[in-house]
């Protein structure tokens, strides 16, 4: 289908986007890749008054390193995010995820804060971005400010962004000491949604689990910590039984759904399993 009239704005720096977005009209949508906007507005689920593309918005490119933390400009795209070094040394987690992402054509085109502010619950980057205590820094009317990973995703395809913000960079803090990463996804054919997926970063320490971080995908109407998994691995020993043990706590606290995809009891048996699966390959196990 052809979506329906719209105006189009293509600014080039972060001001004159917040302009475009408060001159727009009542319902203005923000152009990122487009893999998530183009689809609905073909179908006339959203028809926007106006469509302001980020795509000329350079500063919005890109990952840098400082002192505490990399950060990833919201605009940079997925296949970026696969190639580039300082992910891959200091979050490969992310790395890991991405590369699960659809295809090639939609990580070439897609980008890193386009994919976290849709917030689509089954979408693999948003628990990635939980398990790493990812800050995610908004611009808009009032200035610019910094929201947790863990105060972001407030309900169903719902951030903390407020009327006429923009997301422009996410900052993930650097990790001291011995960390593993690993992205274990379930899907049921290869490019698909995640029926389920989890997101462990494990710090260890002389054989001892020291510090996990689990985060939950599609099990919920937002992506979850795994508090009590990681309750019940801090100071274990790096053991499959301990880890198979913490594992079986990984549903507690979630709210899956059922659908055609998969009931909501699976998907808690998925929880458990893919967790120690998880756990144990960023355990080294």
């Amino acid at each position: 289908m052809i979506p329906a009239p719209f105006d189009y704005a293509r600014p080039t720096t972060v001001a004159e986007v917040l302009q475009a977005v408060a001159s727009g009209g009542e319902d203005v949508k923000i152009l990122a890749g487009g893999q998530s906007l183009i689809p609905v507005m073909r179908l006339r689920l959203a028809a926007p008054e106006t469509v302001v593309d980020l795509g000329g918005v350079a500063e919005l490119r890109g990952v840098r390193e400082e002192e505490d933390a990399i950060v990833i400009g919201a605009m940079t795209t997925h296949s970026d995010v696969l190639s580039d070094p300082l992910i891959a040394a200091n979050a490969p987690l992310i790395a890991e995820a991405t590369a699960t992402v659809a295809d090639r054509q939609v990580r070439h085109l897609g980008t890193f804060g386009g994919a976290l502010a849709h917030a689509d619950p089954a979408g693999d980057l948003p628990a990635v971005a939980l398990a790493l205590d990812a800050e995610f820094v908004l611009v808009g009317p009032g200035g610019r400010r910094t929201v947790a990973a863990g105060d972001f995703f407030v309900d169903y395809l719902t951030t903390a962004l407020q009327e006429g913000e923009l997301l422009v960079e996410v900052r993930i803090p650097t990790l001291a000491g011995r960390w593993g990463m690993h992205y274990e996804k379930f899907n049921r054919v290869a490019q698909a949604w995640s029926i389920v997926a989890v997101a462990a970063a494990v710090r260890t320490e002389n054989g001892h689990i020291a510090e996990a971080r689990i985060g939950l995908t599609n099990m919920g109407p937002t992506p979850l910590r795994a508090a009590a998994v990681e309750a019940a691995l801090a100071g274990v020993d790096a053991t499959d039984e301990a880890i198979a043990s913490a594992a079986a706590h990984a549903a507690e606290g979630t709210s899956p759904s059922s659908d055609l995809n998969a009931q909501a009891d699976y998907r808690r048996h998925l929880a458990q399993v893919l967790t120690r699966r998880a756990v144990r390959a960023a355990a080294g196990l």
